[in-house]
């Protein structure tokens, strides 16, 4: 029953620790890691098959060059658009992840597990709104569209790994440290016998 009730002690300073400039400090970490890591799997991938590396970040970039220019501004598109607007989009995302899960009880991350598993589902669904827009406005076939989602679907999850993986390990450390600080007092509050006995 009392270790119940320090855990639970535990937890709720956890909680109180957790706040919103940790959350968007490790959310932006996360989603820049995630982005490099999602970049460099798919350069990777593309060279493995006899294909150039910046093929498909120069195809993003003139993709969202175009995007803009629907709506008036005239852009110039290629690798630097693509890496400018991935990053920032991103980094983006990233904060508001670590935002949530810093302000919502629920999302609270006790374990790198749940952390990544979180993330991954969070990374597909909030991408789908940008996925939808693109195969719209450039009126994709349907091939093209099932081409598109289907490496949008493999590059999003490489990112929520990435993204999951490193702000678990942000707001695990301080679970991690409260842990050691509870365990320092309880042993600070034994009796010299109870000490000798273990």
């Amino acid at each position: 029953m009392e270790t119940t009730l320090q855990r639970n002690s535990l937890f709720q300073k956890y909680n109180m620790q957790a706040t919103l400039a940790r959350g968007i400090k490790w959310g932006l970490i996360g989603g820049l890691a995630g982005t490099l890591g999602m970049e460099l799997v798919l350069m990777g991938a593309l060279t493995a098959v006899g294909m150039p590396p910046l093929t498909c970040l120069s195809f993003i970039g003139d993709t969202v060059a175009h995007l803009w220019a629907n709506f008036g501004i005239h852009l110039v598109g290629g690798v630097p658009m693509c890496l400018a607007a991935q990053y920032l989009i991103g980094s983006l995302f990233g904060v508001i992840f670590g935002t949530m899960l810093s302000k919502i009880s629920a999302l609270h991350i006790y374990s790198l597990k749940k952390g990544v598993l979180l993330a991954v589902v969070y990374a597909e669904i909030i991408s789908q709104p940008l996925l939808a827009m693109t195969t719209i406005l450039l009126k994709m076939t349907a091939k093209d569209t099932l081409l598109w989602y289907s490496a949008s679907f493999v590059m999003h999850f490489l990112y929520g790994v990435v993204l999951g993986a490193i702000i678990s390990c942000g707001f695990r450390s301080v679970l991690t440290n409260h842990w050691k600080e509870c365990a320092n007092t309880g042993r600070k509050n034994q009796l010299p016998e109870e000490r000798k006995a273990q």
